[in-house]
């Protein structure tokens, strides 16, 4: 495990080490410590498991199914975050994007952000095991497992990215299982395009803390793909959108899912221009891009299943 470098010596303690001092200032410590004003993880998270729900139900999935795979998304994300800050805390502080973290800063203690995150997870895991099946639950355990060591690979592990997509993925198989009552094998192919895509858009977000993950000791497929990286990045989206067109064939898509796969094809390429620059601005940009590449995926499986189930000549 590497050991992150001793803090520069410094005369006053930083302004953020100051403990909250009023209710509201301490719950929007909560809100920066969960993301929740950042809530791009949270969607990429969440598109997967609607990919499977409207796959699995073909285009009407229970309306109850999808509010709780939408609150649990909200909340294990938080819960991920909290533990991700707590497990980086000692590197957090030699990072420029991270170093005002409120762990890091000092504005919230480590036991009572694990208090947190273990409200979260518990809340989650009772919404689970009231609404949703047995093998629902027991994946859902799996799924728990693999989030919270998620932070953790990052130290011996030359490609993170990829035990972050199966952390992120494992919604495709709870939402199959929750539809159907099975997890057939379209379902694991599903998942792992979005191991794939996780690779994809965390190396973008990779690229932007690079210089400062080479001098801390952090492990990133960045860092491993090397000069490399931009055709990593670009391979890596490719066998994600592969792996689609597999799940379409598997599951009988039409042309409205074909025709999104095109759209989201586009918006990659764009992408890879814009990681080709290699200037973290742009990187993010790309990484920030992803979004709406889930969501063009989610529109072309909704109207593929619900309204225009046209099939390929």
């Amino acid at each position: 495990m590497p050991t992150p470098p001793a803090p520069a010596p410094t005369s006053t303690p930083p302004a953020g080490g100051l403990p909250p001092r009023s209710l509201r200032e301490r719950l929007d410590l909560y809100e920066r410590l969960m993301r929740l004003d950042r809530p791009v993880g949270i969607l990429l998270l969440l598109w997967p498991a609607l990919w499977a729900l409207w796959l699995a139900a073909r285009g009407h999935p229970e309306w109850l199914l999808v509010w709780v795979f939408v609150i649990g998304a909200v909340l294990m994300r938080s819960a991920g975050c909290i533990v991700n800050d707590v497990a980086d805390r000692d590197f957090d502080r030699h990072v420029r994007r991270t170093a005002e973290r409120p762990i890091t800063a000092g504005r919230i203690g480590v036991r009572e952000a694990l208090v947190l995150a273990a409200v979260l997870t518990l809340i989650a895991g009772a919404i689970v095991i009231v609404l949703l099946d047995t093998r629902t639950v027991l994946l859902s355990l799996l799924a728990l497992a693999v989030a919270f060591t998620y932070p953790y690979s990052k130290r011996f592990f030359a490609l993170p990215q990829a035990w972050l997509g199966i952390a992120f993925g494992f919604g495709v198989p709870m939402a199959w299982s929750a539809a159907t009552g099975a997890v057939p094998l379209v379902a694991w192919l599903l998942m792992l395009a979005n191991v794939f895509w996780a690779i994809a858009y965390d190396t973008a977000y990779a690229m932007v803390d690079r210089e400062d993950d080479l001098r801390i000791g952090i492990r990133t497929s960045a860092i491993t793909f090397g000069r490399h990286d931009v055709r990593g990045f670009a391979l890596a989206h490719g066998l994600f959108l592969v792996t689609l067109v597999l799940v379409g064939a598997m599951s009988g898509s039409g042309i409205a899912y074909y025709a999104g796969l095109v759209i989201a094809a586009l918006m990659i390429r764009h992408q890879v221009r814009l990681c080709a620059t290699r200037e973290p601005s742009a990187c993010f940009r790309a990484f920030m891009n992803n979004i709406a590449v889930g969501g063009v995926v989610f529109a072309a499986i909704v109207v593929d299943t619900r309204w225009l189930r046209w099939p390929l000549p």
